[in-house]
């Protein structure tokens, strides 16, 4: 493919290539160096608890010793499902460096869906957090996991403040349900039954897995991309490439801080926050809860962040908050949007208040996540999805998979090291995607300007994009259908103005007692928060294909 972008990498200062590691390295590599080159450096801060990345280095070594303790072999699959806790990096890198394979699992997942990532995935661990311990409970002998530890947030806050954070959230707040997991191990526990000095290094190289990062794909039920080591430390070095053309080729100041309000098992906060942060030696602020914004507030005036990722909902309900505009924002280096659009008035006033600019970048899973960004030199915001990435061609295609002429619409189609291996156990979904030549094909409309600035224009699929989290109208429309008193029903994404998009239903009665209430109701119980259906519109009949296919874009021309 001809590189017609090839002049605007020399106007950014983005390098056309980056040079990736021997074959016989991995991400261990990368970090055990780091461990030592910033050990005095804050590494991940949680409620005001600092983890240098010293202490990093001997807690996930630590836990990597219990999960190799288990008995497990090289490769097996660990699920963590946590938020924004120091658990997570402490455990993430834990189980990378027993020679594992990391399953990220969405904290707010119902058992429906936590059953089917963990049977999908085959994983034989689980690490909790206990608020959601329950929600394992309900599947207990349903899945193969034979270990699960359970972490409580105050574990790692000290005996004093830990005790008093688990009270507050256990006893005060309610927020942790009850349950009982038998043969279950507390986190705190586990870390204390082991030597380290029994850690055993795996032997890795770029071509094993790291990741199992589930998503809907392009289609359908959810898949688990599988990203190996190289597509990591690749996505790590194509990011800092794009860096590099503002800040230069160095390390992250020690009083840097990551503003880290996206949650670590997405893979948008999982590259640019944790594991380009643990590159540079840059610190996370992890915040568990982004839709407190009082919280936020405070920990925005404690900490003034340097780099603040985000997806547009957040910056929106930041500029729209006075107390943020009142801040101190001199410290702001950049913000990065991605998971959804950045809107135009959001980016104005963003740079209006905090004077620097929203760089969109776009991703998926399956690109472990970021295939192109806008040149942070530039530091205009454009309303488009920038370039590509160092070593990433970027091309258009249309349904045959030849490519379109400049400034024609096609699906967006990626080719690079940062491209998963496929889908994991799904070899005939991951033919699907892949192209002959190694492009994969997004779902996603856009177009090309003869700079190589790709904007995205609509999906090709039906996919409900719910504040950055890809939502499938087919996994929602298979839930509500269940229900008794429901002969048919079809999902739509609408316009909102909080999230971009929520799910709307439409349905055929089957019992015409059927209310509004009891199918949201219903929704509650079997799908996660953002899945959930916004609005509920009652017919007669839904519109048809002469094959009886029901027509979604028939019904999306009155919304």
């Amino acid at each position: 493919m001809e590189k017609i972008w090839f002049s605007e990498y020399q106007k950014t200062g983005i390098p056309e290539t980056v040079e990736l590691p021997a074959e016989n390295t991995s991400l261990n590599d990368v970090f055990e160096r780091n461990f030592q080159k910033f050990a005095s450096r804050d590494a991940f801060i949680f409620m005001d608890k600092v983890l240098t990345f010293g202490q990093l280095d001997e807690e996930s070594r630590k836990f990597a010793t219990y999960l190799q303790s288990l008995g497990l072999a090289k490769g097996s699959r660990v699920a963590v499902m946590m938020p924004n806790v120091l658990q997570y990096p402490i455990v993430a890198l834990g189980v990378f460096r027993a020679g594992y394979v990391l399953v990220n699992v969405n904290p707010l997942y119902t058992s429906r869906e936590l059953e089917h990532q963990l049977n999908d995935s085959g994983s034989e661990a689980l690490v909790i957090i206990e608020n959601f311990a329950a929600v394992y409970q309900a599947i207990l002998g349903k899945t193969p996991v034979k270990h699960v530890v359970v972490a409580s947030v105050g574990d790692l806050l000290g005996t004093l403040k830990g005790t008093i954070v688990n009270f507050v959230l256990r006893s005060v707040r309610k927020q942790v349900p009850a349950w009982d997991i038998p043969g279950h191990v507390r986190f705190n526990a586990a870390m204390s039954k082991v030597n380290p000095s029994n850690y055993k290094r795996p032997s890795l190289t770029l071509s094993d897995t790291a990741v199992l990062q589930y998503t809907g794909g392009t289609t359908g039920v959810s898949k688990g991309a599988e990203l190996t080591h190289r597509n990591l430390v690749a996505n790590m070095l194509q990011c800092d490439g794009i860096f590099q053309s503002k800040f230069g080729n160095q390390d992250g100041q020690p009083d840097d801080r990551i503003f880290c309000a996206l949650p670590l098992y997405h893979i948008f906060a999982f590259m640019v926050c944790a594991l380009y942060g643990m590159y540079k030696g840059q610190a996370n602020v992890l915040i568990p809860n982004p839709r407190d914004l009082p919280a936020v507030i405070k920990e925005l005036r404690k900490y003034q962040p340097t780099f603040f990722p985000a997806v547009n909902t957040l910056f929106n309900a930041l500029v729209n908050n006075e107390e943020f505009k009142q801040l101190d924002h001199s410290k702001m280096k950049m913000a990065m949007g991605g998971g959804m659009a950045v809107l135009p008035s959001t980016a104005e006033a963003w740079k209006k208040i905090t004077g620097t600019n929203i760089i969109e970048g776009y991703g998926l899973s399956e690109t472990s996540p970021v295939a192109t960004a806008n040149p942070p030199a530039s530091m205009e915001f454009s309303g488009s999805i920038g370039i590509p990435l160092p070593l990433t061609d970027v091309a258009i295609l249309d349904d045959d998979g030849n490519e379109v002429p400049l400034g024609e619409q096609g699906e967006i189609s990626i080719r690079g090291p940062q491209v998963m291996k496929g889908y994991w156990n799904r070899a005939d979904e991951t033919e699907k995607v892949m192209t002959k030549d190694g492009f994969f094909r997004t779902g996603d409309i856009g177009v090309m300007s003869p700079e190589g600035f790709v904007k995205i224009v609509d999906r090709k699929k039906d996919m409900i994009l719910v504040s950055g989290f890809n939502v499938y109208p087919s996994e929602i429309e298979e839930i509500v259908a269940q229900h008794p008193k429901v002969l048919e029903v079809a999902v739509i994404g609408v316009p909102d103005e909080k999230s971009g998009e929520v799910p709307k239903l439409f349905v055929v009665k089957k019992d015409q007692s059927l209310t509004t209430e009891e199918i949201l109701a219903f929704a509650k119980a079997n799908l996660t928060g953002y899945k959930r259906p916004r609005y509920v519109e009652f017919m007669d009949e839904l519109p048809k294909s002469n094959v009886g296919k029901i027509l979604r874009k028939d019904l999306r021309k009155p919304a």
